[in-house]
Formats: structure tokens, sequence, C-alpha cells
């Protein structure tokens, strides 16, 4: 199976990469090798390649710096997923399309289920939501997997604490915030399964269980063997230009009623993650 791969050298490029290259035939782009951006270069390529699945990992994901680039976001969040979707469709090709967490407001103390209302509070947010809907009105066969403070190979908040661990003893970590953090091997796994099917449609996929900025940082610490005193902080005493929902739990129900649902604790996941990539 020949899999097509845009945004390759991010956190969730380099996971399916690692995964993937003893499987699968790999045809791997990143910007500026091909801007997703022109329709007609990702239709060219998907043309000429012929693969089995694509699958969109291509982002702009900095939350603070869309606020003053909102034309650029929606450019690569938004058209550069209807573009892909353009085209997987007229080439019959499974697409698989990354969004997340952020396209719901956090108003709500439950787990947000698949189709519970959007209402997006930053940019980014609202960037990464039109490309859902922009997916869903081309249709064809695809997937759309939402997912949540995504760490792996790369600049993350884990590998930020451990940094921060070397040069300090105390640090201040909003406690406010509630959402689950998910480990880019744990996400992959999901991926190749979907992919294999017909299942097409909206996934949530984040690791199991739910925590805060801060008690994710205690653990990262505890996992890590780390004396860092972490007190906690509140939004409005930590104030960025990008609103961020204060509860962005997800409930993974598709994947559970599918028989899909291979995503760990966040905890187990995360002790991996230490053990295994940051020693």
């Amino acid at each position: 199976m020949k899999v097509l791969v845009f945004g390759s050298n991010g956190q969730l490029g380099r996971e399916i990469t690692r995964q993937f290259q003893s499987k699968y035939e790999l045809v791997l782009q990143n910007i500026p090798s091909l801007d997703i951006t022109n329709y007609q270069s990702v239709a060219d390529l998907i043309s000429y390649t012929s693969p089995a699945v694509v699958i969109n990992a291509a982002a702009y994901t900095n939350v603070e710096k869309a606020e003053d680039d909102e034309e650029s976001v929606f450019k690569v969040n938004a058209l550069g997923a209807h573009n892909l979707a353009l085209a997987c469709r007229k080439f019959q090709t499974k697409l698989v399309h990354i969004s997340t967490d952020y396209v719901f407001d956090g108003t709500t103390n439950v787990e947000y289920e698949e189709f519970d209302p959007h209402n997006p509070l930053s940019v980014y947010g609202k960037s990464k939501l039109w490309g859902e809907k922009l997916v869903e009105q081309v249709g064809g066969e695809y997937f759309i997997l939402r997912t949540s403070w995504l760490y792996g190979d790369g600049q993350n908040f884990v590998r930020t604490m451990l940094k921060l661990a070397e040069q300090r003893d105390h640090l201040t970590v909003v406690a406010d915030q509630y959402g689950t953090p998910t480990y880019t091997k744990d996400l992959v796994w999901v991926i190749e399964r979907l992919m294999q099917t017909e299942f097409y449609g909206l996934y949530h996929a984040s690791n199991q269980g739910s925590t805060t900025w801060c008690d994710f940082a205690r653990k990262i610490f505890v996992l890590a063997g780390k004396s860092v005193q972490v007190e906690p902080v509140s939004t409005a005493e930590y104030p960025q230009k990008a609103k961020r929902p204060p509860n962005s739990v997800m409930d993974n129900k598709m994947l559970r009623l599918r028989g899909l649902d291979v995503m760990r604790t966040w905890e187990e996941a995360l002790q991996d993650y230490i053990e295994n990539e940051c020693r």
C-alpha cells in the first residue's frame, strides 16, 4: 500500500514515518517542497504517485501567532484541507485529515462527543473547523480525526517542561484548563487501523482520561524523576492573545463503538514517551 503524507516533518508526520516505513510505500511531503494551498500542485502529486491513502498532518499550529496571521492560517488549515479533499475525491483516494479539540469552546463540564455543537474561540480553532466542514462538503472517502494536546518527536509541552526543569526548581502552570495529552504513537495506531477500513466519517482520537496543564507538568516531573515545585495559576493570571477552551476533553465515542479505540490512558502513554524518547 502506498501512503502519501503531507506535513511529514512535524511531530505526527515523523511518528507516521517511524511506524509506517517498514510496512508501506511512503511518499513524504513537507513545505516548501509542496504547498497544500496550491490545488494544482496537490492534484498533480496525487495523480502522479497514485497513493491508496493520503494523510494530512500539515497544519498551521501556532495558536498565538495565528491571531495576527488569520489569512495564512485559513489558507493552510481550511483551503489546504479543501484542496486535499477535492483531489482525493477526484482520484478516489482515501483521506485522513487531522483536526483539533479547539473546535469546541469548552463551556461544558462533560466530555465532548463527535457531534456536539462547535464554537471555536481562537483563529486557529476556527480555521480547523472550516477545514473539517470543507472536507465534509466535498465528501468522498475521508476520515476526520480530532485530537488534543499532542506531543511526540519535536518541540512540545513535555520537552519544554523537562528543559525548564534543568534551569529552575519552581514553575507556575495554568491549572484551570482541562484536556487530554495525546502521544503521537497512539494516534498513529488509530490512523493505521482506520485507514484500512471503509468506516468513513468523524472521530475523536485522544488518549484516555483528562488533566490540567498544571497536573500534566507535575506528572512529567514525577515520571522523569525531577524535583520541581509546580504552583497553579489561573488563565486570567496568565494572559494570552488566543482564547483557549477551559474544558476540551473529548470522548472517543465513535472509535469505541467501532471497536477501534486502542488509545491508552494519558498517564501510560506519557510514561512510555518519557522512558523511551526523553532519556
